[in-house]
């Protein structure tokens, strides 16, 4: 616990505008959407790298963690001081530094809001592919830490196929520069990629230069409803073998499709058991051929209904149905456990028949959907933390959904990250050798372990 006179020592170091050890402040920012709480001793708001290098520098003077934290939109507690100490927040540091249409790049500071960069690169007739579903309110530098992902992974890949380059401080205070402005880059050890999805375990990032690509001028989104659920988790695999090559493959069960009906105030069709949102993108000719491949999968299939958005506005409703869903499951039960495993594509039906078999045999409301085209399937289980019964049946779920995906060839995180969440299970992913070398990673960039401890491990 820092006492005043520490405080005082902070505030003086950083500025007093920046600081903030009130009650209220560390409540604030002492919980993510885990929904687990650990109160900081401080707070503070970084607004340039000097605040950074200051905060740093109290911090390894006095040997308490430093926690660095975007928007606070986790899943898995990764921005949560858990050890207690100062909690440096990165939203004041939100400016986009640079857009660049000749070399298709954006240098951005870590506070940007990710849909504030693909909205200035669109105006530029670019784009920024990773689109997490927070991207209204998650940051770069949030981005950059758990490596987010979003729908239109399948096609075009997560946050580290965009980022060309990091600048970051060490615990120690350095200043590394890492990666390059171009596409290819095999100077030395991939440093660069080892900080993206390190959580902010291993550095502090202070700025990103990130790659864009051109923005494709047509995008085609469609909707196709199946009654049973594995039909619908077998379209998605047919839809891949049949080369549609579509950019967001988009999974919804019938728990989270009622959940959404009934949060919206709409009638659901009693057939319904699941539903897939399809986005088609390219030139007029390649999104003409794609949809030509759809259509024939979608004939071959006979699906309850298929739906083509004809406008902006019903492009925005099917979206909306999507989008719905994390806000209208939390209805169902009072605390949302949201894993998001991965598995090869050509498992994704069996390992849904699995998990909802699993969730029948012991009574427990799980919740599926997610981004099923590169085989992400986020397993939601409502429950009530009160009711000790139920928490005891989601402890042997949890574990038996982990080792059917190991066992799978998949892997128990594909953006959420580990954080506090998943540190029981990395055990069943990676064997002692392999957790011996992350450790000494960690020990490598922060010997002392004082950046954001108590997480992966």
């Amino acid at each position: 616990m820092l006492d005043a006179k520490a405080l005082k020592e902070l505030a003086a170091e950083v500025g007093r505008s920046k600081v903030f050890a009130d009650r209220e402040f560390r409540l604030a920012y002492s919980y993510d959407a885990t929904g687990l709480e650990y109160l900081p001793d401080a707070v503070v708001f970084a607004e340039s790298e000097a605040d950074v290098v200051a905060a740093l520098r109290f911090c390894r003077r006095r040997r308490v963690p430093l926690v660095p934290r975007g928007a606070g939109v986790g899943y898995t507690g990764g921005a949560l001081a858990v050890q207690g100490g100062v909690v440096l927040v990165f939203t004041r540091m939100n400016r986009l530094l640079r857009l660049d249409r000749e070399s298709m790049l954006a240098v951005a500071e870590p506070g940007l809001v990710t849909a504030d960069l693909q909205a200035a690169a669109e105006k530029a007739g670019l784009f920024y592919p990773p689109d997490p579903a927070s991207l209204k309110t998650s940051t770069i530098g949030g981005n950059v830490a758990e490596n987010a992902g979003g729908p239109r992974c399948f096609k075009y890949g997560v946050t580290a196929n965009y980022v060309l380059g990091l600048e970051a401080f060490l615990m120690s205070g350095e200043k590394v520069r890492l990666g390059a402005e171009t596409i290819k880059n095999v100077a030395g050890y991939d440093l660069k990629s080892l900080i993206v999805g390190s959580e902010g375990t291993l550095a502090v990032v202070t700025r990103a230069t990130l790659r864009l690509i051109p923005l494709p001028p047509v995008r085609r989104l469609f909707r196709v409803d199946f009654a049973s659920l594995a039909d619908g988790a077998r379209f998605v695999q047919q839809v891949i073998q049949a080369h549609v090559q579509p950019s967001v493959l988009e999974f919804m069960d019938r728990s989270s499709l009622q959940a959404v009906y009934a949060y919206r105030n709409l009638p659901l069709d009693e057939r319904l058991r699941a539903a897939v949102l399809l986005e088609i993108d390219g030139s007029p000719a390649e999104a003409a051929e794609r949809e030509a491949r759809l259509e024939d999968v979608v004939a071959a299939v006979r699906p309850l209904q298929r739906r083509r958005a004809e406008s902006a506005a019903e492009q925005e409703e099917l979206w909306e149905t999507r989008r719905a869903v994390s806000p209208a499951i939390a209805s169902l039960k009072p605390r949302k456990i949201n894993e998001d495993i991965v598995v090869p594509a050509g498992r994704i039906p069996e390992t849904v028949e699995f998990i909802a078999a699993l969730g029948a045999e012991l009574g427990l409301c799980i919740v599926l959907f997610g981004h099923f085209g590169d085989g992400n399937i986020h397993t939601n289980l409502m429950v009530d933390p009160a009711d000790a019964g139920e928490m005891r049946r989601v402890d042997v779920a949890l574990d038996r959904i982990f080792r059917r995906v190991v066992e799978s060839g998949g892997t128990i995180s594909g953006e959420h990250g580990i954080g506090l969440s998943k540190k029981p299970f990395m055990g069943y992913q990676f064997g002692p050798a392999e957790l011996e070398l992350l450790r000494r990673v960690k020990q490598a960039f922060d010997p002392d372990n004082l950046l954001n401890p108590g997480k992966i491990f």
